[in-house]
């Protein structure tokens, strides 16, 4: 009875196993907010087991949550939402400034410097299954120059 009450676990806990795939979040900090700013970026590294992509975001601080990209197009800097981004297996993929990176929208309140956020990102693996992943993340100033957080500290207004 006991062994069979072992392999019933073993098994229970090899069926509640997620199937669809993990994505490892490093380094996630939301960029901190002046009184009445109500958009700011969020940012990450982000790499999935298997390929996948990350197809949403939300956050309870935000009316609006999107995933943005940044790019030079006839030498002028544009953002505009995405509805991917590939996250090819085994590959970090930098949500960063001026790059890929979230932006929370109409904010409910401000995001005070050290204090913290919690954001559901929302993944897709190859067999079009989808996942949710919360993290709660440090909110910091952006810095001039090459800080510690990999941060550019290049001009990011919207």
């Amino acid at each position: 009875m006991k062994r069979l009450m072992s392999v019933g676990l073993v098994m229970g806990a090899f069926w509640a196993l997620p199937t669809w795939a993990q994505v490892k979040i490093e380094d996630p900090w939301a960029r901190a907010t002046v009184p009445g700013q109500k958009a700011t970026g969020v940012f990450m590294r982000l790499t999935a087991t298997q390929a996948s992509q990350l197809v949403g975001v939300s956050s309870p601080l935000a009316g609006v949550a999107e995933v943005h990209e940044m790019k030079m197009e006839n030498n002028v800097m544009k953002m505009a939402a995405v509805t991917a981004i590939d996250l090819p297996a085994g590959k970090p993929v930098a949500l960063q400034p001026g790059g890929y990176h979230v932006m929370l929208m109409d904010l409910k309140g401000p995001l005070a410097k050290d204090t913290s956020v919690t954001i559901t990102l929302k993944f897709k693996d190859s067999k079009g299954v989808v996942s949710q992943q919360e993290v709660k993340l440090p909110v910091k100033e952006m810095t001039h120059g090459l800080g510690k957080d990999g941060a550019s500290g290049a001009a990011h207004k919207h």
